[in-house]
């Protein structure tokens, strides 16, 4: 079995880390854990949580720490994550998360935080033609849609804008991303766990950089065991 990593995934939104983040996933087999996923499912399901959450999507402002750091915190001690590890993708977003992130994380530590830059004109040309499923969160495009309609061809869902990809609500999270989240490429540069991968090409190119990146640095030995206090699984 391919060894298991704690990966955070940082970015502008747009920059494709969802894409990534489920390659990464399914090569290294751990969990591909969603932030903004699941504060949308929540949403859906008008939890208490949700119902709190979304007065803040609704203003395109980020969700306040101590909601999502307590979301994490359940995620991330379930058996496969404490077992193999993770992809984290939206969180953390600024550095009093990524700090409440090593506390969550304690006595272990995140392997690598790796940084997608790509330009922000195109991220916005990205964002405007961005679809998404409702239902299992398959990203499409109006470039690339669904083979009937606006039907994701995964789970048969409802393909549609998020009501947070209009140009203003965009143009306000590449804001907040350039205050709260881009210090954060600076905290993990210095923590020595920073990489930065160019985000621009063809997903699999992107891809072929991470990995490489990932295995150079597990072959240095810069990679913790996947398992907390435990040996790594066979």
């Amino acid at each position: 079995m391919i060894p298991g990593g704690r990966l955070v995934v940082l970015g502008k939104q747009g920059a494709g880390k969802g894409t990534q983040c489920v390659r990464l996933s399914h090569h290294y087999i751990v969990p591909h854990i969603s932030t903004g996923d699941m504060l949308r499912a929540s949403v859906k399901a008008k939890t208490t949580l949700g119902l709190e959450a979304r007065r803040y999507m609704d203003a395109g402002e980020l969700i306040p720490d101590e909601i999502v750091l307590k979301m994490v915190g359940e995620r991330l001690d379930q058996d496969d994550t404490r077992t193999r590890g993770f992809v984290l993708d939206g969180f953390p977003r600024t550095v009093a998360q990524a700090q409440g992130l090593e506390e969550l994380l304690a006595p272990t530590e995140l392997d690598l935080a790796i940084d997608l830059e790509v330009p922000t004109e195109l991220v916005l040309t990205r964002l405007a033609s961005r679809r998404v499923c409702e239902d299992c969160g398959t990203i499409y495009s109006t470039t690339q849609r669904p083979s009937v309609d606006w039907i994701c061809d995964i789970c048969g869902g409802e393909v549609v804008q998020r009501e947070d990809d209009t140009e203003e609500a965009i143009r306000r999270r590449l804001d907040l991303y350039e205050t709260e989240t881009a210090p954060l490429i600076e905290w993990y540069s210095t923590d020595g766990k920073l990489v930065q991968i160019p985000g621009v090409g063809h997903p699999d190119e992107v891809f072929d950089r991470i990995v490489s990146e990932i295995e150079s640095r597990r072959q240095a030995g810069g990679f913790g065991p996947p398992m907390r206090g435990e040996a790594s699984p066979s």
